[in-house]
């Protein structure tokens, strides 16, 4: 699976690990960076380049990091047609799949040990979206008033 990962200094060992331990899995990892350390660098940088390029490639997945996932998921889900999710535990990862179709998985590097992020990140590229009726019906709803702000009708 091709997977795009971008994140900050805060996450950046984590990072780093993440993008050798998915190559060894097979996976076809894009790293956007950061490439380097430097704790001056901005989230967004990183983050945006990442989540647009889940957006431009169907079938691909994302993971977003930072110091808590926060900002990180808050910006990918500005790239139209993402849906980001914070996960904290490998339950909310596969969750955010089989209910939501999120194609970008966030996380907080000063948040889990290696080997937690590791299963959370596991758990989010191994599950699949559910395809069930009324998780479809939400996404839409989400996906229309982001196109053109049409609200769903109340009641």
């Amino acid at each position: 699976m091709r997977v795009h990962i971008g994140g900050d200094h805060a996450a950046y060992e984590l990072q780093r690990d993440l993008v050798t331990w998915l190559t060894e899995q097979g996976h076809d990892v894009v790293d956007h960076g950061p490439l380097d350390l430097d704790p001056q660098d901005d989230y967004p940088v990183y983050v945006l380049r990442a989540a647009r390029a889940v957006a431009e490639e169907q079938g691909s997945l994302g993971i977003v990091l930072g110091g808590s996932g926060n900002g990180e998921q808050m910006a990918a889900n500005k790239v139209v047609g993402i849906r980001a999710a914070l996960a904290y535990r490998p339950e909310l990862a596969r969750l955010a799949r089989e209910h939501n179709d999120a194609q970008v998985v966030s996380l907080g590097a000063r948040m889990h040990s290696t080997d937690e992020a590791r299963e959370i990140v596991a758990t989010f590229l191994a599950t699949d979206f559910s395809g069930d009726a009324r998780h479809q019906r939400r996404i839409d709803m989400v996906s229309a008033y982001e196109a053109d702000g049409t609200l769903p009708p109340q009641g």
